[in-house]
């Protein structure tokens, strides 16, 4: 395992310095997936949820969220983001949605903590969203799937390895 990256030798919190890195073309995906009542799915899926468009929203909150990922999670860099993509797909086998965000960059740094905050904010506004019919929703499986470049080079999970 790779050493830590935003520790300083003294082992307090640092900005990483990347002004030395390449500037490379950088694409992360994440998924994850929340989990509710067969019924709340159906709200949701048939326009009726009392606060709006579910879907529709939760892009705007991942696409808003991952470009203000800097905001939220400290020692992150401001990145000039090219592209943000949101893919919910609602699943009556779980019963759920899942999501899938990809964000891209050209730059010195990746874009992992964008694409995963992207589809957390997506899970969390689908909760706000559908809370008042459905408490017992849950938030599940939000992960890396695959990383392109930078000097690290290519990561692609292979899922069926995920417990």
């Amino acid at each position: 395992m790779a050493g830590l990256t935003h520790l300083s030798l003294g082992g307090e919190a640092d900005m990483v310095d990347i002004s030395g890195k390449a500037v490379t073309e950088r694409t992360a995906v994440a998924r994850g997936r929340i989990l509710m009542q067969k019924e709340t799915l159906d709200l949701a899926l048939a326009g009726n949820a009392a606060k709006g468009d579910v879907f529709a929203t939760a892009r705007i909150a991942a696409i808003m969220a991952a470009k203000r990922t800097h905001d939220l999670i400290p020692l992150c860099h401001p990145l000039p983001l090219t592209k943000v993509t949101v893919e919910l797909e609602p699943n009556p086998a779980l019963p759920g949605i899942e999501v899938q965000a990809t964000a891209k960059v050209t730059g010195r740094t990746g874009v992992e903590m964008e694409a995963l905050t992207a589809v957390s904010v997506a899970c969390l506004t689908i909760y706000d969203m559908l809370k008042a019919a459905d408490r017992l929703m849950r938030i599940d499986a939000i992960r890396l799937v695959e990383k392109h470049g930078g000097k690290s080079g290519d990561f692609v999970r292979d899922e069926a390895m995920d417990p």
